[in-house]
């Protein structure tokens, strides 16, 4: 299942980059063209993001890379000596 994530998440990326290339860099395009290129680059954007923090969750549970919350003690230390 994470080989797909990942699959989906280059191939988002890809389509991020392709289609904000063409709603900002190519001249010439008609008004719908251009809706069209944008919404596709915002397509590509939100589910490249949302499979790449899908990855790094798959990760952290798989104990590929180490959880980085703190505990409990530790973050009310660090709230006691902030508010100082």
């Amino acid at each position: 299942m994470k080989q797909l994530i990942a699959i989906l998440a280059v191939i988002s990326w890809a389509g991020f980059w392709a289609f904000g290339y063409i709603a900002l860099g190519v001249e010439g395009l008609s008004e719908r063209q251009l809706v069209i290129a944008s919404a596709l680059a915002f397509a590509g954007f939100l589910t490249g993001v949302l499979a790449y923090l899908k990855l790094c969750r798959a990760s952290e549970e798989a104990g590929l890379e180490r959880r980085r919350q703190m505990d409990p003690a530790r973050r009310e230390q660090a709230q006691t000596q902030g508010g100082n």
